[in-house]
């Protein structure tokens, strides 16, 4: 929360001259915004079937209407949250089939961006891949979930950026969120999954592989965390609360 006003008093006092921020920084808030609002829908404090006003999620987020509206707009794009024309925003509800089926694209998009990134990787972006390899390791037996989702992100990143394609961040990103979510609820509300040492593993072995330029072992350990996602889904489509997935959907007797 101290970095995010920070970051808001940094674009806040930067201005054209004129009292008016400069387009830059306009850019800045709206990609704070989205990432602000993103995070909420990993973390569910967004919860999937909710109903909210463009206001009260302005409210949530400390944003103004015009980069809230902004970020609406892409994660709309993203099938993320649902537009309702005179009655305001619903977060879409999980549908784990689908989200499931969603998996089978996201396998081959990652073997082509993970192989591009292996291959293209500058000395810059192996250096950062070994950090946070070496961190995940220093960290992996007091890691939080927070913590870890926080590194999965700059981990996506670092890959993208590596690859070296603009138009893969664009296709990519969107399947990032909804994943990063399956696996918030998966460790978070299923029983007996709050150990992230598999994921860790998982995660490891492609930096690894980056870090080492090594082709052939990076698409394996990509994979390797897709299979392990798919694992996931076994477990919730029997074991997870409807409700977890669409807060909509009625308790039973009450509770």
């Amino acid at each position: 929360m101290a970095r995010r006003k920070r970051a808001l008093e940094v674009v806040r006092n930067d201005d054209d001259g004129g009292g008016k921020p400069s387009r830059r920084n306009r850019l800045n808030f709206f990609e704070l915004a989205y990432l602000k609002i993103e995070e909420l829908l990993v973390h569910c404090e967004l919860k999937p079937g909710q109903f909210m006003t463009m206001l009260e999620l302005q409210q949530i987020t400390g944003f103004g209407r015009t980069p809230v509206h902004h970020a609406i707009n892409r994660l709309s794009a993203d099938t993320l949250i649902i537009i309702r024309p005179r009655h305001g925003l619903h977060i879409a509800p999980i549908d784990l089939a689908r989200e499931r089926m969603l998996l089978a694209l996201r396998r081959d998009m990652e073997r082509f961006v993970v192989r591009l990134a292996a291959d293209r990787a500058s000395l810059s972006h192996r250096n950062q891949a070994l950090h946070i390899e070496r961190l995940l390791r220093e960290r992996r037996a007091n890691l939080t979930l927070d913590e870890f989702n926080s590194i999965d992100r700059r981990i996506d990143a670092l890959v993208l950026e590596a690859a070296g394609e603009p138009f893969l961040v664009h296709t990519l990103r969107p399947l990032h969120t909804l994943y990063r979510r399956i696996g918030y609820i998966h460790h978070r509300f299923m029983p007996g999954q709050t150990d992230l040492s598999g994921t860790i593993d998982r995660h490891l072995a492609i930096l690894s592989a980056v870090a080492g330029r090594h082709v052939e072992d990076a698409v394996k350990a990509s994979d390797a965390l897709i299979d392990y996602m798919d694992q996931m889904f076994t477990g919730m489509e029997a074991g997870i609360d409807p409700r977890l997935l669409d807060c909509s959907i009625e308790p039973l007797l009450g509770t």
